[in-house]
């Protein structure tokens, strides 16, 4: 277990190595209530609680705009459609919501000032209307592919590539710094971390927002980033996606994934990572829309399924927490039952906090309708709501949320301080996985440097991979093809034929079936090879993509494309730093998807001259 090196070096990760012991051995956590809060207080509120401010309670939605009180007419129009009201604060108080998520898409998510603003204006909403219970304000927040806080932010490499750093420090570093810009910003919850094993190469949903094919790594990872979450922070976050959902060939925002792992193959391979999670003290736990036969032969999705979320997460791993579902717009839950039918079914299997449903006035019409019919009892949603409630007041969120000052929001978010620390983290990640043409590390010369292949328009990785190159003495020239045609790939050629070297970047070249389906990314690099000149490939997302380039020699994996992973590169290649990162998966062979062509924990590394 060497990802284990320098976890002593932090104080509260020393939990992280019980945590990890606990997961190999399969044994139960300890429980958690030991560290709960006196529940007097909590049950004091709920007596005088009615029961539509209960259910308020259990449900976490998006609003439309950038302000609680003054959102533009578009995003006014978008909330009275969604919720006959025109503003985020009124939806706050129409439905006594328990929670509230960020999205870029509805317009949350601007400048740290703004956000700040937002937080403030809805936390003052939720503070004049009944129950006036502060709200728990959260958003997707994984590192990586999936992260929502605009730049300035610190914008860490994703779980996969933390998981080529094969470093725990790393880990809880990135999750503290993370949290504390979320903090700062008046947002007190993250969707994180991903605790599914990817197993699966072909997984369209998961991939790269794992920590690794590993179990134990994907433990020690997940524990990790609870603790700089949750201690290193203060914000609560949600080990996801229960019972895991590394092992599948379809996406549960637009199928029914169904997993055929046996009972003994999911304590072997799914289970260790929530068990370290719940050891290390994780305040929530998220749902997963899917079918795992040998857990409930019901054909219910998880979220939807007694005996995963009462009997598998409550009663045998022993988790005291919330339990979240996914969002429950998501095909993956709502293919078997009626929109109707949904948020009932979920809090009679075992979960608390309801997310994203697709029509809220329906969703908690049909939970109140429920317990007037004795469905439900009012009894089982205090249970919920007692949780949500302890889990508030865990956090310092019950008994009033002060107003977060935009000023400070604006120093802390993307500080100087933050950004070493995310340098120093990138260049542990990335991963040379050959070097048969001793083409690497790059030292300085007059050389011309062609980038080309994949872009991404929000990070312009080629363009930052391009600028770090030429800040080395490197004369770059850059051409993004996206998905190339047949005319963009003999438009690269030439240029690579006019170039010393060409830098190759490929996003998902492996899917032929979904994300390039022509396997035009794959022609590119062959074709670039054939030119004779000098090609690097390097898969800016997953390691798989590399197995389909025998004819390149040299090959480097980064897990991400965001800026902090390009730079790193750029530092790797030109040999300012040696790289570091080992493979948190093994790269099949794609003639034979039954041997490997790199195994898990391969990759080079050189030293620096001093």
């Amino acid at each position: 277990m060497a990802y284990l090196g320098g976890v002593m070096r932090i104080r509260p990760l020393a939990a992280i190595v019980t945590s990890v012991l606990l997961a190999a051995g399969g044994m139960s956590p300890p429980a958690q209530a030991a560290s709960s809060p006196r529940p007097s207080t909590v049950d004091r509120l709920i007596a005088g609680m009615s029961l539509p401010e209960k259910v308020g309670q259990l449900f976490s939605t998006y609003v439309y705009g950038g302000s609680a009180t003054e959102p533009s007419a578009a995003d006014a129009a978008a909330n009275r459609q969604a919720y006959g009201v025109a503003t985020g604060a009124e939806v706050v108080a129409k439905y006594h919501l328990g929670g509230a998520i960020y999205f870029t898409w509805s317009h949350n998510l601007d400048s740290p000032r703004q956000i700040a603003t937002l937080s403030n204006g809805l936390q003052a909403a939720a503070a004049a209307s009944e129950p006036r219970i502060p709200l728990l304000i959260s958003t997707d927040q994984e590192h990586g592919i999936v992260q929502r806080l605009p730049a300035p932010a610190t914008l860490f490499p994703g779980n996969m590539a933390l998981g080529a750093g094969r470093s725990l420090v790393d880990a809880y570093s990135a999750a503290r710094i993370t949290g504390r810009e979320l903090r700062a910003v008046g947002i007190q919850q993250a969707w994180a971390p991903s605790a599914d094993v990817n197993v699966n190469p072909a997984n369209p949903v998961i991939g790269v927002r794992s920590f690794g094919s590993d179990p134990l790594l994907v433990a020690g990872m997940t524990a990790a980033q609870v603790v700089g979450f949750q201690q290193g922070a203060g914000v609560t976050v949600a080990a996801k996606h229960f019972p895991g959902h590394g092992d599948t060939r379809d996406d549960s925002h637009t199928a029914l994934p169904v997993i055929h792992h046996t009972r003994a193959e999911w304590q072997r391979l799914d289970a260790p990572p929530f068990r370290a999670a719940i050891a290390a003290g994780v305040d929530t736990v998220m749902t997963a829309h899917i079918v795992v036969p040998s857990l409930d032969p019901s054909g219910d999705p998880a979220t939807l399924s007694p005996p995963i979320l009462t009997g598998l997460l409550r009663e045998e791993l022993g988790f005291r927490g919330v339990v979240v579902t996914d969002s429950l717009a998501m095909a993956g839950v709502r293919q078997k039952y009626g929109d109707d039918r949904v948020p009932v079914l979920a809090l009679k299997a075992g979960a608390d906090l309801l997310l994203m449903p697709p029509n809220l006035d329906l969703a908690v019409s049909s939970v109140l309708g429920a317990v007037g019919t004795g469905e439900l009892t009012e009894a089982r949603i205090d249970q919920s709501v007692r949780r949500i409630l302890t889990l508030k007041q865990r956090r310092g969120v019950l008994g009033g949320v002060q107003p977060v000052d935009p000023a400070t929001a604006e120093r802390v978010v993307g500080q100087a301080s933050h950004q070493q620390e995310l340098r120093k983290i990138a260049d542990r990640t990335v991963t040379v996985l050959r070097n048969d043409a001793k083409l690497l590390p790059l030292r300085r010369a007059d050389r011309s440097v062609l980038v080309t292949g994949w872009n991404s328009s929000a990070f312009d990785n080629v363009g930052t991979l391009a600028a770090g190159l030429a800040a080395q003495g490197n004369r770059t020239s850059t051409l993004p093809t996206g998905i190339p045609n047949d005319a963009k790939i003999a438009e690269a050629v030439a240029a690579a034929q006019a170039n010393d070297l060409t830098v190759v970047l490929t996003q998902k070249s492996f899917d032929t079936t979904v994300t390039d389906p022509g396997g035009r990314q794959q022609k590119l690099v062959h074709a670039l090879a054939a030119t004779g000149r000098p090609v690097l490939v390097v898969a800016v997302r997953d390691a798989y993509d590399v197995g389909h380039f025998d004819d390149v020699p040299t090959q480097v994996a980064t897990f991400g494309y965001t800026r902090s992973s390009m730079e790193a590169l750029a530092r790797v290649l030109t040999g300012q730093v040696a790289p570091r990162g080992k493979l948190p998966v093994s790269v099949p062979d794609p003639s034979d998807p039954t041997s490997t062509r790199y195994p898990y924990g391969h990759g080079l590394t050189w030293r620096i001259p001093r």
